[in-house]
């Protein structure tokens, strides 16, 4: 399922990295956020289990400075573009055995968001020289952000 409409994740991309994707980059986007929003939850899960918990708080999730700080980029594109229901679909976190308290919950479009604005900011300076992002440059963010998260 698709996380946003392929014009506001242009116009997202436009406004976050002055990028330019197509449709064609939406499943590689939506792909990303998955992967690295489980890849939160995972440590996430680790922490509440190691603090005796079986419920994750949102101080389980590893919200790294950088992050913090994509998602009160992100805040301030989303009152233009208006991301928040579309990220809302993301609201199904995986599946981990653990449950999410339900203010973990409500930060996830937050954290989808601000993984978007990383991504799209990692993007500008891996393709730095152009305005479309190859497939080479999109895999070399991935990459970067896989020895990070």
């Amino acid at each position: 399922m698709p996380v946003m409409g392929v014009t506001k994740f242009e116009r997202f991309f436009r406004a976050a990295a002055g990028l330019d994707v197509n449709k064609n980059d939406l499943k590689r986007y939506n792909d990303f956020v998955d992967a690295k929003l489980y890849d939160l939850f995972l440590i996430g899960t680790a922490d509440a289990k190691a603090n005796d918990r079986d419920i994750i708080q949102p101080q389980d999730l590893p919200v790294t400075k950088g992050l913090q700080e994509s998602i009160h980029a992100f805040q301030k594109l989303e009152e233009g573009i208006e991301l928040r229901p579309l990220l809302d679909q993301l609201a199904a976190r995986p599946d981990l055995g653990v449950d999410a308290a339900e203010d973990t919950q409500q930060r996830l479009p937050d954290l989808a968001g601000g993984l978007s604005v990383a991504l799209a900011r990692a993007l500008k300076t891996i393709a730095r020289d152009t305005r479309r992002p190859s497939t080479d440059q999109w895999d070399e963010a991935f990459e970067l952000f896989d020895l990070l998260i």
